[in-house]
């Protein structure tokens, strides 16, 4: 997406792009989704938008007309084909399908080593997230970890106008656990079984919660046409702080994930085109960052979670219960005023999140 941002500022035809990725993204690897007012750049790769949404745990259940907000989903072969058209008609981006397994900044110049080759250039955009980077006890770090299934039903049992953004009335197992469910038909939908925590399961435990959470539905005979998995690093470490003069972290590896909810895509749209703007105007990469208040909200809940992991349920109902779900997003998406803010602070448990304002200022 950043070199995309480049093509279309039309500023760096001067330069010569290298593009080093082990895979040609020729699959449909991935799915991302986001929310968004009205008409947007990526619509036409849209697959399916939602205007309800509904939230669940085991006392509730609320159905949200989410309006003027939309709940968007991209597949990733599309964004793939989309992007990869742009890029390669540029005669100044050559592709490379390799593996980077190291660069240095020497000062003059940065050196990228594949595993069979080396490069030199004069900035260097790296999105390889490297878990071992956080390791350290000041930020606490969860993890977003899932297993999404495409399945196709014989009988219409979805409702293909509403997404299920959290059901939390799984069992919980002392995390932070809940089932997403984005239907594009009646018989066709994305069934994710999702945690924020620490540590990852063995993959038998995400399949089976899915099989259960369908039979709970009363989905018995299904196929399942594609799997997907991941895992999302949430937290706020500072990772700008890794940054040089001429190599910047980007995406997920620069600290471009929402912490709070592993959301990516939409921070990654708002991110790179601050980068290209700031590309125009700086040559030192460490002066791309920034830190607000919407960064220490997201601190306390992982302060929260980290500590008690299964408190996550009773905070987000909470914040579901009282707030609309369109402050809730406009909250997230760090565009709120002070005011908006406390409401949405004050939707959530009190004495949770004030002991955890006490235990956060030694971070600041």
């Amino acid at each position: 997406m950043t070199v995309y941002r480049m093509v279309l500022s039309g500023k760096f035809t001067d330069k010569s792009i290298l593009l080093i990725d082990p895979s040609k993204k020729e699959k449909n690897d991935r799915t991302w989704c986001f929310w968004e007012e009205g008409t947007g750049e990526w619509d036409r790769i849209v697959s399916k938008k939602w205007d309800k949404a509904l939230f669940a745990d085991n006392s509730f259940n609320k159905e949200m007309q989410i309006a003027p907000y939309s709940y968007k989903m991209i597949k990733g072969a599309d964004f793939y084909n989309k992007v990869l058209d742009i890029l390669k008609k540029q005669k100044n981006i050559t592709f490379s399908y390799q593996r980077v397994v190291d660069f240095k900044d020497s000062g003059n110049l940065v050196i990228v080593k594949s595993e069979t080759e080396s490069y030199t250039c004069n900035k260097l955009f790296n999105s390889i997230y490297t878990p071992e980077l956080p390791l350290q006890s000041k930020y606490p770090l969860l993890q977003q970890h899932f297993t999404g299934w495409f399945v196709k039903t014989k009988q219409a049992v979805f409702n293909k106008d509403v997404c299920t953004f959290m059901d939390f009335s799984v069992l919980q197992k002392g995390n932070t656990r809940f089932m997403y469910v984005l239907p594009t038909s009646g018989t066709e939908a994305l069934v994710e079984y999702t945690l924020f925590s620490p540590s990852l399961l063995p993959k038998q435990e995400y399949e089976e919660a899915i099989k259960d959470y369908l039979l709970k539905l009363g989905v018995t005979d299904y196929e399942i046409i594609e799997k997907e998995s991941g895992s999302i690093p949430m937290t706020v470490y500072p990772f700008w702080e890794n940054n040089t003069r001429n190599s910047i972290n980007i995406g997920s590896a620069g600290g471009w994930t929402k912490a709070s909810t592993g959301y990516t895509f939409k921070n990654t749209c708002k991110l790179s085109q601050q980068l290209i703007e700031f590309l125009q105007k700086e040559n030192d990469f460490t002066k791309f960052h920034s830190k607000n208040r919407f960064w220490f909200y997201d601190m306390l809940l992982l302060d929260i979670l980290y500590r008690n992991n299964e408190k996550g349920s009773a905070i987000f109902a909470s914040m579901f219960r009282k707030a609309s779900p369109q402050l809730i997003f406009k909250f997230l998406d760090e565009e709120t005023t002070l005011n908006e803010d406390l409401k949405v602070i004050l939707s959530c448990p009190k004495r949770t999140f004030i002991k955890a304002f006490f235990r956060s200022f030694s971070r600041l």
